[in-house]
Formats: C-alpha cells, sequence, structure tokens
C-alpha cells in the first residue's frame, strides 16, 4: 500500500510540475479570449515558434542561452502581432466562429511552415538551463532545476496578470472588449489594447514552449506541444477556468497535468508489467 502512495504521490508532484506548461499556455488563452471573445487555437504554436527560434539561434548559431531564449521570445511576439495584424484585425466584426477557424488556419500554416524548415532535421533537443536535479521528500518524486523553473515563472507571469488588470492598461484591455466604441471615445485605443493582448499572450506561449521543449526530444516542429500535447490540455484548462479566470487557469493547468500523470500511471501499469517506474 505504501508503495501505491509513493507512486500516487510521484504522479502528482510530476503532473503539478508539467500543469505548470499547461497553464502557461491556458493563461494566454484565456488572456486574448477575456479581451477579444476570441477562442486562439494557435496559441501553442506561439510556443511552438519560440522554441524553434530559440533552438535555431542556440544550437545552429551558437548563441548564449539568454539571448537565444531572448529571441525565443521576440520570435513568438512576432507571430502574435503578426496573427492580430494579419488575421483578427481583418475579421474583426465578422463572427467569432471564423475567427477560430482563422486562428486554427494560422497553426495550420505554422505547423507547415515548421514542416518545410526542418524537415531534414530528424531529431533536435534544446538543452536545459540547468541539467541537476533532486528528490522531493516524502515520496522521492524526482523534479529538475528545469521543471522548477518552469514553475516559478508560472508564478511570476500570474501574479504579473493580477497586478495588471489592477493597472489602468489592464483596465483599458477589459472596457475595450466590453464596449469598444465607448472605450475609443474616451481616448483608449482599440487597436494598441489588441496589439497588446496578442503580444502578451505570444509572451506567455513562447515561455511555456521554450520552457518544456528540453523535457522532449522533437523532430520536423515540436508538434507535439502545438498539435495536441500543450493545445488540448490548455484549452481544457482554460475551459475549467470558465475561459475568463486567471487564477482559474493556472488550477486548471495544475489538474489537468495531476489527472494525466495519474492516468498514465493507471493505464500503463495495468497493462505493462513492472512499468511504473518507467513512468515515473
Amino acid at each position: 500500500m505504501s508503495q501505491t502512495l509513493d507512486e500516487l504521490g510521484v504522479a502528482a508532484v510530476t503532473g503539478t510540475l508539467q500543469g505548470a506548461v499547461y497553464a502557461l499556455v491556458a493563461l494566454g488563452i484565456v488572456l486574448v479570449y477575456r479581451a477579444s471573445g476570441v477562442f486562439n487555437f494557435a496559441q501553442a504554436e506561439f510556443g511552438t515558434t519560440g522554441l524553434f527560434a530559440a533552438y535555431t539561434a542556440k544550437e545552429l548559431w551558437g548563441w548564449g542561452y539568454p539571448s537565444a531564449f531572448a529571441f525565443g521570445i521576440a520570435a513568438a511576439v512576432a507571430m502574435g502581432l503578426l496573427t492580430e495584424r494579419l488575421v483578427i484585425h481583418p475579421l474583426r466584426n465578422a463572427p467569432r466562429v471564423t475567427l477560430l477557424v482563422a486562428t486554427a488556419g494560422v497553426a495550420l500554416t505554422a505547423i507547415g511552415l515548421q514542416f518545410w524548415q526542418f524537415n531534414e532535421t530528424l531529431v533536435m533537443t534544446m538543452p536545459k538551463i540547468d541539467d541537476s536535479f533532486f528528490l522531493v521528500p516524502p515520496f522521492d518524486a524526482p523534479v529538475t532545476v528545469q521543471q522548477l523553473i518552469t514553475f516559478g515563472v508560472l508564478i511570476a507571469a500570474s501574479v504579473a496578470l493580477a497586478l495588471f488588470f489592477r493597472s489602468p492598461s489592464g483596465l483599458a484591455i477589459v472596457a475595450a472588449q466590453q464596449e469598444p466604441t465607448a472605450a475609443e471615445l474616451v481616448g483608449i485605443s482599440v487597436r494598441r489594447v489588441s496589439m497588446m493582448t496578442w503580444a502578451m499572450a505570444a509572451v506567455l506561449g513562447g515561455l511555456a514552449g521554450i520552457l518544456a521543449g528540453p523535457n522532449t526530444t522533437f523532430s520536423a516542429a515540436f508538434l507535439s506541444f502545438g498539435g495536441g500535447a500543450a493545445l488540448l490540455p490548455g484549452f481544457m484548462a482554460a475551459v475549467l477556468a470558465g475561459m475568463r479566470s486567471m487564477p482559474g487557469a493556472v488550477a486548471g493547468g495544475i489538474t489537468v497535468g495531476i489527472v494525466e500523470q495519474m492516468g498514465t500511471l493507471t493505464i500503463v501499469s495495468e497493462n505493462v508489467p513492472g512499468a511504473r517506474a518507467a513512468v515515473l
């Protein structure tokens, strides 16, 4: 019984740390939805773009990690701004379902470009910020410094967003979403608010992709991230948050991560003898 509890404890710790990635994606989804009512299916591809840009700068161009990291975030932000200017803005008066399909089209376009650019590179691994790890009592759960950094970034991003939405700029986003015409009349630029929102969402996606990248060996696009391994859990977390609650997005991401790890432990251990240790 104690062994089973230890395994569940390890799965809970691992799921919490994995859920930090989902929570970052969910925060970006909720941010865009709160500001414009748009379901952004391209959110995880901001992370994919940031990851590939950081990998290119670090491994192919020989940049230092901080510079490569910043370049990856900049690439994600560029994609976010281009999406807003070239896709969202022209369709601002279209039905919401049209915008949903448009963001899905952006994601598919990004995936195609990633295949085209990196098709000959079969295996890529983004290096970790720190390779060390330690065991967390009482379950002796293995935790890497990379995972702790990701969790720390999630906490910092959550606090920053909470403070931001108490600021005049944050209130401007709320006002522009609820009454765009009235917001324009009092001097709030709805266009600038929209661009700022998508840039912030892209930063969150870029952080998720770059920080999660070292935990995955990827090929011809870290497609598992954008194609399902982060987008779907991120959307699940955002839905659990009601698509509007920032704290709910964080809690939802962690919940999804824990449930995923528990489910993986149960399915694998029941079908593959002796596989629990391999999963954990």
